[in-house]
């Protein structure tokens, strides 16, 4: 078996955001780190809306990003540090759209290790040096400068290792231009390792150290150290150093500490300040709970700076410093706003804040003001005695402040991330839905979500219209060729044409010099000022009015021509003159049999006498409905549209007008219609059939995707104040106007609000209702907080009502001590897209795990079992008593109704239906379970497994369980002994954290460290076992390797670089093939396809390894390593390098075609084939 792994869904969690002028352009764009991928985002100064400029994958994990620029320059550069053991410096190429590496310096192995460099960055902000280093020991300083030529120059590294150091962070200080300063927070463990009992390391001091590059004698020197709060954890740089022109200090210098509590800012011989981190005033707060700040922003204006920190509950504070010249008088602090928890902040100059968010969507928000003049109050170190550091181990007196709606702030433009994927489903649930939706449970605690994704576009609708009857067509045009906005809407029915006019309001009018008692065939804006309109009867140029007495059956325009197919089968060819006269050609072509369809290019100026046209003769198999050229600058596409739902792409050769390179696309059950429209002022195609798909080109690349709305019988393009850039089309008698706002976007998201994280969903077998549980720990449950809230008020206490009622979507719940959970089972409609019913879980319960099991002893009713514990804790894994609810099914599957709770010694983490009855993991147990009347009756049991079952999936008699930490076993059930046996497992230990059977024999599964893979069991081993009626020969045979008696072979293995969540075997494309589809924490979906011949997989790996070659990661690191990071790649071909084929340059492109003895087509054609025919996308 050989699969191809293709990505459908990009991850979209950013582990990082950096801000800077990349393209040398005076706009500010992001960068953000998606882990395995760098995406440039441009925000819109005037809409706020932030569009993608480019996204690429770096085939690689990505540790740390940090922007620079040299003294003096316009542009900024990325640096990326990664698990390659490589500094790689970027730049972004304008010209050709592509991140450009400059340098990439080996300093070490590769791989994510301890004392390998590239988990932190600092640089200097003056552009002079960057600062590499490790989680320990290990600091290297790189000097950057520019040659004669004004390129970038980057030295050999220079050592600031420090042995037995733990660095907590590291930042670059702002000195002007004195020789550049670095600061870590590290702790020295030598004394701790060597002491046994554990004194040293409770004495352990976490040191501030400066590192000092001095750029005379080119080598770096630790400068000053001083110990600091223990509980230190992030360094924000200060403004400092002087500006050359005046002796007037920028600011200070130094650093802000941020501690658990409170914020120090430290400087070299200077006074320290501390000031309190405000925390909430909520009555359920636990007041010994520390606040520590998980992301900070330094934001500089002309002559002033402040600094934003974020809390992991999400708060932002504003912090000031007040100094004069170089010297600290206060360090003030006060709450700002609250925006989503964030893993990076930007500022841009422009008045933007962009939050990074640590889970879900991402947010770009606006400044309305920056919170200068409001009542919030602020601490300042001068209120404390010396400034806060009277005793610097003493905590200060707490701060408190009132969270409130986004008041600074305001939403501007939100990204959809999926991250975290959780669990997800893929089913077809829509009515008349050709294609399956993807369900996916999102998110974490308040803003978690449940969505459903499908595959196009999103439309928005601006008008919708009842007509008087069903027209056959619509057109728009304009009246004049300069004209901005179209100004008529023509409208043909089979008796007539009605004509509307496009103003304040759109109304209908009739002295247009438009024929109206016949239908309508075309319609052009011709010449300068005039309209030329074709019917049956003839053509209409209403200015001059002239008309020709045949039949037309067909007609097709442009701005200075026009072609008439008669029904004597010939074709007439118009043009106009200088003079703005319409002419008729000398000679008619005669086709010798009947046109159906016709379409001409966009010719320009009428210099052109020869038109090319296209002769389709029904007389051929495949009959023409219409056929449309897109005019994309060096290749003519024509596209054929055939009565049964199939679309031919060719390539019109422009010198002998051949069609070469045909690819064909199944679009719809109807007859296809194309037509011609344009977006975003490039030139794309409609096609209508019972699904309505755009053809455009985004970013370079040509997409073609549904849109998800009713189909279309006939649409145009339609251009007006109202929507600029809009469409108009009709469905059955009703008149649509709509855009296509977001392009580019391959799935679109429909989301239902969740209250805790969600955990996993399934669906029930005969109604169309999802069941979800979710839960969170460390928040209190509705039942908690009630009880806590009643013993409050009986103790007198004044309760904060209005702190009560903030809304948990926007600030979060508040924390409780660990073993508290907070956790719920949701039923949602997923067609209506709502949630129907909620049920809480009382007395401390948390779910794992739910299935819906028919009991064989109950008649196969069916019912919903969900496995819960109380009082868990995760690490040491314990619980007060686990239970198995079992509920019943009430109004069609709409509400639930509880039967029993049956008690289990540990936490049922995974159960499912099995022959008439339950099976479920409870911890390292496997258990047979029966209904009974009080209680569930346990039947059989197997307790030899090794950490605890995480999945159970089963066909025939055979159970296949996932052990946490030691891979798939096969165990069997045999009823006339009722006995469990297990008969193979793995070689090797995985942590597994999804499976799939693809047969009875091969399974599917992921585990922890974002592999998949794939077992499969020797068939003679697997009809043995089915023959062995008691399970007899299995008991008695030798264990191999401490272990089953059998084990399974290992056919396929892939990194995919993202922890998988979910493992699907599913068709996504109505009678394609079967693949396997996944998802992943960080927002990925993708599919892994089976290949179905011998020679493709030749083929395609052959590619694979000539790209290997050819496309280097960006950040330089193997890619056979790296989709090999912990098991050597096998049987897996990575679709997604090859896809980057179409990307190189068309030399490179020929000449691993020739070495691959096919065209360039051909290679491209063969890649689009596989992902269109596995995937639909």
């Amino acid at each position: 078996m050989h699969l191809y792994n293709l990505t459908l869904q990009p991850p979209t969690a950013a582990t990082q955001a950096i801000v800077g002028n990349f393209s040398g352009a005076r706009t500010q764009e992001i960068i953000v780190s998606h882990g395995t991928r760098l995406e440039l985002l441009r925000p819109d100064v005037q809409t706020g809306k932030l569009s993608t400029v480019i996204a690429s994958d770096v085939f690689g994990s990505i540790r740390s990003l940090a922007a620079f620029r040299l003294t003096g320059s316009t542009k900024d550069y990325a640096i990326v540090g990664s698990d390659s053991g490589r500094i790689v410096i970027l730049d972004y190429d304008p010209k050709t759209s592509s991140f450009v590496k400059l340098h990439q310096e080996t300093f070490g192995k590769s791989g994510a290790r301890r004392i390998v460099p590239g988990q932190y960055l600092a640089t200097d902000p003056k552009g002079r040096s960057v600062m590499i280093s490790a989680v320990e020991k290990a600091k290297l300083v790189y000097i950057l400068n520019r040659d004669a030529a004004a390129n970038l120059t980057i030295s050999s590294p220079l050592e600031a290792h420090k042995n037995n150091a733990i660095i907590h962070h590291i930042v670059g200080l702002d000195v002007g231009f004195e020789n550049p300063l670095f600061a870590a927070l590290e702790v020295d463990y030598s004394e701790s390792d060597q002491d046994p009992t554990g004194e040293a390391f409770n004495k352990a001091e976490k040191m501030l150290t400066y590192y000092e590059l001095d750029l005379g004698l080119n080598h770096v020197v630790r400068k000053w150290s001083e110990p600091t709060d223990p509980r230190a954890n992030l360094l924000v740089q200060v403004p400092g150093g002087q500006v050359a022109s005046t002796d007037r200090f920028d600011g200070p210098s130094g650093v802000l500490v941020c501690c658990e509590d409170h914020i120090i800012y430290r400087h070299m011989d200077k006074r320290q300040h501390r000031v309190p981190i405000p925390r909430r005033e909520h009555p359920l707060e636990d007041p010994s709970r520390g606040v520590i700040i998980v992301a900070a922003v330094m934001h500089k204006m002309k002559g002033a700076f402040f600094f934003l920190l974020q809390s992991e509950d999400g708060d932002l504070f504003k912090v000031t410093i007040d100094h004069e010249e170089d010297e600290v008088r206060a360090l003030k602090i006060k709450y700002f706003d609250t925006v989503p928890v964030a893993t990076s902040l930007c500022i841009l100059k422009s008045g933007f804040l962009f939050v990074a968010s640590e889970f879900g969507n991402h947010h770009l928000y606006q400044f309305q003001k920056l919170g200068d003049d409001d009542h919030e109050p602020e601490y300042s170190s001068t209120s404390y005695p010396s400034f806060g550091m009277a005793d610097p181990t003493a905590p200060l007196p707490h701060a408190h402040f009132r969270p409130r709606p986004l008041d600074n702030l305001a939403l501007a433009d939100e990204i959809e991330s999926l991250d975290p994927i959780l669990d997800a489903k893929v089913l077809n649930v829509l009515p008349n839905s050709d294609t399956p939706q993807i369900f996916t449970a999102c998110g974490r605690g308040g803003r978690s979500s449940f969505r459903m994704l499908r595959h196009g576009l999103d439309v928005e609708e601006s008008v919708s219209s009842e007509l008087p009857g069903i027209p056959n067509a619509v057109w728009t045009t304009k009246q004049r060729e300069d004209d901005e906005f179209d100004s008529y809407i023509i409208l043909s029915f089979v008796n007539g044409t009605l004509v509307l006019s496009i103003g304040e309001t759109i109304e209908e009018v009739q002295d247009t010099g438009f024929l109206s008692s016949a239908p309508t065939l075309a319609v052009q804006q011709i010449g300068a000022d005039a309209l030329l309109q074709v019917h049956p009867q003839g053509i209409r140029h209403v200015l001059a009015n002239r008309r020709v007495n045949e039949t037309i059956v067909a007609a097709t325009t442009n701005k200075r021509q026009v072609v008439v197919a008669l029904s004597s089968a010939e074709l007439v060819y118009f043009e106009l003159d200088l003079d703005g006269q319409l002419n008729e050609y000398q000679d008619r072509k005669a086709m010798g049999s009947t046109v159906l369809a016709l379409s001409i290019a966009e010719a320009v100026g009428c210099e052109d006498q020869t038109v090319r046209i296209i002769s389709l003769d029904p007389e051929s198999t495949l009959e023409t409905i219409n056929a449309s050229i897109n005019k994309t600058h060096p290749t003519t596409f024509v596209n054929i549209g055939l009565q049964n739902g199939v679309l031919l792409r060719t390539v019109l050769d422009p010198i002998n007008g051949q069609l070469t390179d045909t690819r064909t696309r199944f679009l719809g059950t109807r007859p296809i219609k194309l037509v011609r429209v344009q977006i975003q002022k490039n030139p794309a195609m409609l096609a209508l059939s019972s699904r309505s798909w755009l053809n455009y080109t985004h970013q370079n690349l040509m997409h073609f995707t549904p849109l998800i709305f009713d189909n279309f019988d006939y649409a145009w393009s339609f251009s007006a104040e109202l929507s600029p850039e809009g469409l108009i089309g009709v469905t059955g008698s009703v008149l649509r106007i709509f855009q296509v706002p977001k392009l580019g976007m391959k799935l679109k998201q429909d989301a239902i609000p969740l209250s805790y994280t969600p955990r996993k969903f399934i669906s029930h077998p005969t109604n169309r209702y999802l069941y979800l549980i979710e839960g969170d720990h460390r928040v209190m449950g509705e039942e908690a907080i009630n009880k806590r809230l009643h013993e409050l008020r009986a103790a007198g206490k004044m309760l904060d009502e209005e702190m009560l009622e903030l809304p948990p979507d926007v600030f979060g719940r508040c924390k409780a001590p660990a073993g508290t959970w907070a956790s719920a089972i949701r039923i949602i409609d997923p067609v209506e897209s709502k949630s129907v019913a909620m049920i809480n879980l009382d007395n401390n319960e948390a779910a794992y795990c739910l299935a819906v099991v028919s009991f064989a002893a109950r008649g196969g009713e069916l019912h919903l079992v969900v496995g819960t514990a109380s009082d868990t804790f995760l690490a040491p894994r314990s619980c007060t008593s686990g239970f198995l609810r079992t509920y019943k099914f009430t109004e069609d599957g709409a509400g639930l109704e509880l039967l029993h709770k049956t008690e289990t010694d540990d936490v049922p983490l995974a159960v499912m239906a099995f022959q008439g009855r339950l099976v479920v993991g409870v911890g390292k147990a496997l258990r047979i379970y029966e209904i009974g009347k009080k209680k569930l009756l346990r039947k059989a049991e197997n307790k030899a497994f090794s950490s605890a079952i995480v999945t159970l999936n089963t066909q025939g008699s055979r159970i296949l369980v996932g052990d946490m930490q030691d891979s798939i076993f096969y165990a069997v059930y045999k009823a006339p002994e009722n006995r469990l046996l297990i008969f193979a497992d793995d070689m090797q230990p995985r942590w597994i954290v999804a499976s799939t059977m693809i047969d009875y024999n091969t399974v599917a599964a992921s585990d922890r460290f974002g592999n998949v893979f794939v077992n499969r069991l020797d068939p003679k081993v697997s009809d043995q076992v089915d023959d062995d009626p008691t399970g007899a020969g299995i008991l008695h045979e030798k264990g191999q390797l401490m272990g089953a008696p059998h084990k399974t072979k290992m056919i396929c293995h892939f990194h995919i670089g993202d922890l998988v969540t979910s493992i699907h075997k599913v068709s996504l494309v109505a009678g394609g093939r079967e693949v396997l589809l996944y998802t992943g924490l960080h927002g990925t979906i993708g599919i892994l396809v089976p290949f179905v011949s011998k020679e493709d997989v030749d083929f395609i790996s052959t590619l694979e390894q000539h790209m290997r070659t050819e496309q280097g990661s960006l950040v330089g690191r193997d890619h056979l390593a790296w989709r090999g990071y912990y098991v050597p790649v096998k049987a897996v071909v990575d679709g997604d390098l090859c896809e980057t084929y179409a990307r190189l340059p068309g030399s490179k492109q020929s000449s691993i075609a020739g070495e691959l003895d096919r065209s360039v087509g051909e290679v491209l054609k063969k890649l689009e084939q596989l992902r269109i025919t596995a995937s639909g996308f």
